[in-house]
């Protein structure tokens, strides 16, 4: 979604992790690292990566853990499976946890390269227009920016973060602590009442009518949904 990817690149081997990081800004990738499972996880989820490059055999967490971990949460970031365990069994289980492509070590970097670029053009990762639009408001999802009526709404960091979030997902009904680990990070001890007094806040600076939310809606016995 911006001009400069980023990448998430989750390996516990520091030579394999410092090497294909440094490949990868040469080419032009923004690059964010991870050495086990479960700060990848966090990582994953809080920095919103373009793309995540993981390994399988992690410490903490394995890589099918944090795999199947991501994709129950409804986090659709394209995942691209990088392991020594190379036999189909694997492949197939990497696959049907919902990975976006799976290389085998040891691999030559110009496939890796090749790969990584095919599953961010079939993703859409670079839009051509990265505006989402409802009523006057104008959320650029590549900048990060928010215009209602052509004015600043004095967004909150953290309103803007649970705004992209939910900009990013439409349609998708979210529970409270969904949007809570989503918006807030991993770990973080928030409560219902938190999501509920940001959610009434978007309303108050973006909705037409506050009171009667067209956009920002309640999902009766679940949680929130963002309707376009």
């Amino acid at each position: 979604m911006t001009d400069k990817p980023r990448i998430l690149v989750i390996e516990d081997d520091l030579g394999i992790l410092t090497g294909v990081s440094m490949n990868l800004n040469f080419e032009g990738y923004e690059v964010i690292q991870a050495q086990d499972g479960k700060a990848g996880l966090a990582k994953a989820i809080d920095e919103r990566p373009d793309l995540i490059l993981l390994d399988v055999m992690l410490p903490q967490m394995n890589g099918f853990e944090v795999l199947k971990e991501l994709r129950e949460r409804g986090i659709a970031t394209p995942v691209v499976v990088v392991s020594a365990k190379g036999m189909e069994l694997d492949k197939i289980s990497g696959l049907d946890l919902g990975a976006d492509d799976y290389v085998v070590k040891p691999f030559a970097l110009q496939e890796l390269l090749a790969r990584i670029r095919a599953v961010l053009r079939r993703k859409g990762t670079i839009r051509e227009d990265p505006n989402l639009k409802f009523d006057d408001v104008v959320v650029n999802l590549a900048a990060k920016t928010v215009r209602k009526a052509g004015q600043d709404p004095g967004l909150t960091a953290q309103e803007l973060k649970l705004l992209l979030h939910l900009c990013e997902h439409p349609k998708k009904a979210y529970s409270r602590e969904e949007l809570l680990q989503a918006a807030w990070g991993y770990g973080y001890e928030g409560t219902a009442r938190t999501v509920d007094n940001f959610i009434s806040q978007l309303r108050q600076k973006l909705e037409t009518n506050p009171d009667e939310p067209k956009h920002f809606v309640t999902v009766r016995g679940q949680g929130y949904r963002f309707d376009p």
